[in-house]
């Protein structure tokens, strides 16, 4: 079974929750692709942590973030006081650095390469010139994961090898597709926005930035998923929660719950089979 987890900011706490039932039914992915906080918690997971220990580690961390915070700037860096006191620069890219919120990372993670991880995982992100896919699978985390992170006009774009690279959501915001030749049962979940507001507002220039990057994201996943599209698709309805609004966890955790329940029901036969092959 190969498992495929999307980004979506703070909704991508629903990852968690499939994990969590995977663990439950003991189903394990033979391997896991991520884009932007979809390798953040498939790199949690592939280092070993069971879902239950990844969310103990977020519920610790955010569940004490106080009142929601009025903007997303503001949001943001309530997320960076994970690690500490934010220490956010602001670069050519303009946008800010992610290195102390992943170093951070990395000590849950307690490897800093890709071969060291328990479970093979790729992470997806994109080449800003060329309008290219980029796929990690060996060498360094960090700066993989960075580079699938990097939300135009939020986090600064990395430079590696040659290349200016953003976030892989831009051009494959769940990489299912990267796991047809290497297992028998792709599962993929999709955190994009459900797009629900209240009261239909006017969005701020922020706002209006990441909204953009949400409906793009979701346009392009429906052609996929039109075209050739995964054994098990996952869809977390989760609305009226700012991307960056990491204090709100626990309701992405309450949100999510149905789209778990579904997802029980579908697993159910291959849970049931004698073994899912691994042919990679």
């Amino acid at each position: 079974m190969g498992l495929a987890l999307g980004g979506g900011g703070v909704r991508g706490m629903a990852h968690i929750l499939v994990l969590e039932l995977l663990d439950e039914v003991k189903l394990k992915p033979v391997v896991i692709a991520g884009t932007s906080i979809g390798a953040i918690i498939g790199s949690l997971y592939a280092s070993g942590m069971p879902g239950k220990d990844i969310r103990e580690l977020v519920s610790r961390h955010f569940r004490k973030s106080g009142e929601p915070l009025r903007d997303v700037i503001r949001k943001l860096a309530a997320l960076l006081r994970w690690i500490g006191p934010p220490k956010a620069r602001l670069g050519r890219g303009g946008g800010l650095s992610s290195d102390r919120f992943l170093g951070h990372l990395l000590e849950a993670v307690c490897t800093e390469r890709f071969e060291d991880l328990e479970i093979p995982l790729l992470v997806v992100a994109a080449d800003f010139w060329a309008a290219k896919e980029v796929v990690f699978e060996s060498g360094k985390l960090l700066p993989a994961i960075r580079s699938s992170m990097a939300v135009p006009g939020v986090f600064a774009p990395v430079t590696l090898d040659g290349r200016v690279l953003v976030d892989g959501g831009l051009l494959n915001p769940v990489p299912y597709d990267h796991l047809r030749e290497r297992c028998d049962l792709t599962i993929a979940v999709d955190v994009c926005s459900s797009r629900i507001s209240d009261d239909q507002a006017l969005p701020n220039v922020l706002e209006a930035l990441l909204g953009a990057f949400d409906i793009m994201q979701t346009a392009a996943l429906k052609v996929k998923i039109g075209l050739h599209p995964p054994d098990i698709y996952v869809r977390p309805q989760v609305g009226n929660i700012p991307i960056f609004d990491f204090a709100r966890a626990e309701e992405v955790f309450e949100q999510a719950q149905p789209a778990i329940e579904d997802l029980r029901r579908q697993i159910r036969p291959w849970v049931r089979a004698p073994r899912l092959v691994h042919s990679g």
